[in-house]
């Protein structure tokens, strides 16, 4: 999916580095890609002293995955669907493999909200324009920068942000994950939303999601205030 109009203080940080090894794990993987069968001792020996990566690729999935549909089996489940469709023989870089198993994964869990409940993500009609705190569609409105958003995340206030997210209607939740945390522009949005959240979400536009993400920042915003962040 190209990513023309991104805008990079809409997201949390899809392109945080990757390893030392990262290079080194992509180059084997591709050359494993061949076609051929491989027996279990030789894809060992192929991958010996890598085996952080399959963990830090398992771990980062698993929480995108999670953010979008909850923690447990559906998350596990997706992380497995992503690993299996991503178009990583195709790619000749880690960053382009990380990025393929992310689009994986996105795909695979709209399609999962869908199946558990088809209007969860229709695409609204006649959404119109709320008077909320915030105006624009970045972080910087929310008065939030990467480094809190990222502890909320991931850090002591773990429980607190995943209590947030569960709050949020489904379409607000979903937006605000892929374009905060996923990295997913506007366009890139509302086109998922679209392709593979189901007949009812094929009526999403670029302006419904900037909505709902300009709310989601203001949730987000006022969550900060009352915990005291700000």
């Amino acid at each position: 999916m190209p990513n023309q109009d991104q805008n990079p203080k809409a997201m949390l940080d899809p392109r945080e580095p990757l390893p030392p090894q990262a290079q080194d794990f992509a180059r084997k993987l591709n050359k494993m890609l061949d076609g051929h069968q491989k027996d279990e001792a030789t894809v060992a020996q192929q991958f010996e002293g890598l085996e952080g990566m399959f963990d830090l690729i398992a771990a980062g999935l698993y929480s995108l995955a999670s953010m979008l549909v909850g923690e447990g089996e559906d998350s596990i489940r997706l992380v497995e669907t992503a690993v299996a469709n991503a178009e990583v023989s195709a790619c000749s870089q880690p960053e382009e493999a990380r990025l393929s198993g992310r689009r994986a994964l996105v795909a695979a869990a709209l399609n999962l909200i869908a199946a558990r409940n088809p209007e969860s993500l229709a695409a609204p009609a006649g959404l119109e324009h709320a008077d909320t705190c915030i105006e624009d569609d970045d972080l910087d409105a929310a008065g939030v920068s990467r480094e809190e958003l990222e502890r909320m995340m991931a850090g002591p206030d773990r429980d607190r942000m995943r209590a947030w997210l569960e709050s949020l209607p489904t379409p607000t939740r979903t937006i605000f994950v892929l374009r905060a945390v996923a990295g997913y522009s506007t366009a890139q949005t509302a086109a998922a939303l679209a392709e593979f959240a189901g007949p009812r979400a094929a009526g999403w536009k670029p302006e419904a999601v900037r909505e709902l993400f300009r709310q989601g920042l203001c949730s987000l915003a006022s969550q900060m205030v009352k915990a005291g962040i700000h």
